[in-house]
């Protein structure tokens, strides 16, 4: 998956048409961590912060040692394990994230679902192996797919699966959340501005960089991995990125990419590139997937009550002989700088 999105979103470094800082440079920390690589760059006027970006990156792997579903050990393998036998007491910012996870599977239509799991499971993409499920398969995967089957309890703290077999992932919002947690962290130990990367689908500015303008993030084309679509500003704000570019398969001449519409069970398939920009990391991550599945009616329905949210979107040619089509941005204030295609 991070693959995929690298090829969308090209992000070496902050970008400005002039040195960003007194010195002329940045300071880049590194680590690797939930399947990709995190990175925190400051302004060089910045070096005294360091420690408090190692810390950053230290709580990193504790997060991915609570919520990765590929470690026996995790919280949340301890949830997918037990929760269908009765309440499972959750640690407070977990389930302060399963909380978002079912308010934004509420105001998407179900487009974002953490519970698909099983479906990809049975399509072959959780060991990056895809294949094409029978009918069979797919109905009992189904069975198995939906929020409103997740019973939380605010008062308890509690989750609880309703039928045995599900699963949760935090896969299309756990980086963004692990984004969030270090910015508020680095911010609470006096860091004013800073830029937080996640493999190349989060990014996360912790205010506007050392000029104060915002940090300029470039986007790849998704259908000219050496062409650059364009550009946005991130000042206090978020980018998430979703698309199916190499992580998929093809079946009698059909493509089927990873990303899935748990309402259906099926790979998207006539979309190509989504981008978000929200007021958090998480936000924008799970968006990005929602308004892949559900495309530019989601897109419009949520934009339409949340101010801070911008959605740009490609929809995939409508034929192998078609041209692709222009970027879509829904919206009521854009970020984005486009090129001429």
């Amino acid at each position: 998956m991070e693959l995929t999105r690298r090829a969308l979103l090209k992000f070496p470094r902050p970008q400005a048409p002039a040195p960003a800082t007194a010195e002329g440079f940045w300071l880049h920390l590194a680590r690797s961590a939930m399947a990709c690589k995190f990175e925190i760059t400051l302004p060089s006027e910045l070096e005294q912060q360091l420690d408090s970006a190692h810390d950053a990156l230290a709580t990193i792997e504790a997060l991915e040692a609570q919520l990765s579903i590929f470690r026996d050990t995790s919280e949340l393998s301890a949830i997918n394990r037990e929760a269908a036998a009765g309440p499972i007491p959750v640690e407070e910012r977990l389930f302060d994230l399963l909380l978002e996870c079912q308010r934004l599977h509420a105001l998407t239509g179900g487009t974002f679902d953490i519970t698909s799991t099983p479906l990809s499971r049975v399509w072959g993409f959780l060991k990056r192996e895809g294949r094409l499920p029978t009918d069979e398969e797919l109905a009992r995967a189904r069975a198995l797919v939906g929020m409103q089957h997740v019973v939380l309890d605010p008062a308890a703290r509690t989750v609880r699966f309703d039928r045995p077999g599900m699963s949760l992932n935090l896969g299309s919002i756990g980086k963004g959340y692990a984004l969030d947690r270090v910015a508020a962290q680095m911010k609470e130990a006096g860091v004013p501005t800073a830029l937080f990367t996640a493999g190349a689908s989060s990014v996360l500015a912790l205010g506007g960089g050392a000029d104060g303008a915002g940090f300029l993030v470039g986007l790849r084309d998704p259908f000219d991995r050496d062409r650059r679509m364009g550009t946005v500003r991130l000042r206090d704000a978020a980018l998430g990125v979703s698309g199916t570019g190499e992580q998929h398969f093809v079946v009698d001449g059909r493509r089927y990419g990873h990303i899935l519409d748990a309402r259906t069970g099926w790979p998207v398939i006539d979309r190509a590139y989504v981008a978000v920009v929200a007021p958090t990391a998480a936000e924008a991550d799970a968006l990005a997937t929602a308004c892949f599945v559900g495309g530019h009616a989601t897109a419009e329905a949520y934009v339409a009550h949340h101010e801070g949210v911008s959605v740009l979107m490609m929809d995939m040619p409508t034929g192998p002989d078609q041209p692709s089509p222009p970027p879509v941005f829904i919206g009521r204030k854009s970020p984005w700088s486009l090129h001429a295609r």
